[in-house]
């Protein structure tokens, strides 16, 4: 007689995340994120300017900026030295060489903010993100045929992502309105 298994009507079954996209929980320590929490506080963020619009998070780059304007990268400020940990944290999980993560990008996501559709711009290469604070939705698309291919995973505070391969260069990535106030710090490499 054949073994069938039985199926739960109800299981939620997540659906399969891009190639070149990593996810990992509990990557910054409790310690380490109280830290960059207070220096964060502390920085000159501006609304994000895109385009000649303002978005509804608020942002400041090291290493290198990004102009949406001239559509250049520009040399800035280096990166601070409370960022490095962090930056070191981050490299160790995505198998970068810290040295190469030239840009970080802190951005403050207040209660509604969201963030569209989006590719990084192809200046940069891999992409490493911590989150901080408080959870969000980390959506992934990409177009196969006339029809959308959708991942999505919950990012906690002191979690990781990464970027990469096909997960960087075929699929657009957005975050929904937040929940709650949420700092990211984005670490980029240059091409």
């Amino acid at each position: 007689m054949a073994d069938f298994a039985q199926l739960d009507l109800f299981a939620v079954v997540a659906p399969a995340l891009p190639d070149g996209f990593r996810y990992k929980p509990d990557v910054v320590p409790a310690d380490v994120q109280s830290d960059l929490l207070r220096e964060i506080g502390l920085l000159p963020l501006k609304p994000f300017a895109f385009h000649g619009f303002e978005g509804k998070r608020r942002a400041t780059s090291y290493g290198w900026k990004y102009d949406f304007d001239t559509d250049e990268v520009s040399r800035v400020t280096e990166i601070p030295p409370f960022l490095l940990p962090v930056r070191k944290l981050a490299a160790t999980f995505a198998g970068i060489d810290p040295e190469r993560l030239q840009q970080a990008l802190v951005t403050e996501y207040a209660q509604g903010a969201p963030i569209g559709w989006h590719k990084d711009k192809k200046v940069f290469g891999r992409v490493v993100g911590v989150s901080l604070l408080s959870s969000c939705t980390f959506r992934l698309r990409r177009r196969v045929g006339n029809k959308w291919e959708r991942a999505s995973v919950r990012v906690e505070p002191g979690s990781a992502y990464l970027l990469s391969g096909p997960a960087r260069s075929e699929w657009e990535h957005s975050i929904p309105p937040v929940e709650q106030m949420r700092y990211s710090i984005t670490f980029r490499e240059i091409g």
